[in-house]
């Protein structure tokens, strides 16, 4: 992490994640996202996000090591365009919020990302979550899209984009898929694992 310090309320330390610890970390990380997220994530998603970006997660532990909250990401080129980060999950536990700790672990993210040269950070919210909101647009987060039912649960939600540099959001990228036939096109978005896009 950076030198950069980040408030926690007390009992609460911030760490990034460590495939070391994956037995400790994966079940903990689960079951927190799982109670307060809407989709359902299938292991393979944790691990895809996790193997890959491990350093792109951030947790913060309580003084017997309980999740308090995490911050799931990645950082990849994006369409062959800018290198976008993609912050995949974000949640805290029940008992701790209003504390900070969001707002500390999506800095910790994007600070993450920033030193790797991303150009922009984007992400999804439920239109909904009035609190992810308020939290991602004081960070400096636009809504770039309305994606209507875009949950399993039928819920629309919007896409908000953090651009890092200037004049990114002017970079062309191409679709993938444009030149193939609908038979060929993807079924499952990993980032969501919502097999019904």
């Amino acid at each position: 992490m950076s030198n950069v310090s980040y408030s926690a309320p007390p009992g609460i330390r911030y760490v990034q994640y460590e495939s070391s610890k994956e037995a400790e970390y994966v079940p903990k990380i689960r079951q927190l996202i799982s109670k307060d997220l809407s989709e359902p994530y299938s292991i393979y998603v944790y691990r895809y996000f996790l193997y890959q970006w491990g350093n792109l997660c951030f947790m913060a532990m309580d003084d017997k090591d309980n999740l308090a909250g995490v911050v799931v990401s990645k950082l990849e080129p994006h369409r062959g365009g800018p290198l976008r980060g993609y912050i995949a999950m974000l949640a805290t536990k029940e008992s701790y919020r209003g504390n900070g700790i969001a707002t500390a672990l999506v800095r910790m993210a994007l600070d993450a990302m920033i030193a790797r040269n991303a150009d922009e950070v984007a992400l999804e919210t439920e239109e909904t979550n009035s609190a992810a909101m308020k939290l991602y647009e004081r960070l400096g987060f636009l809504r770039s899209k309305k994606l209507h039912r875009y949950y399993l649960n039928g819920n629309s939600a919007y896409r908000l984009v953090l651009y890092l540099k200037e004049g990114v959001g002017m970079i062309p990228t191409y679709d993938p898929y444009a030149d193939l036939p609908p038979s060929a096109e993807p079924l499952v978005d990993i980032e969501k694992n919502n097999p019904n896009q």
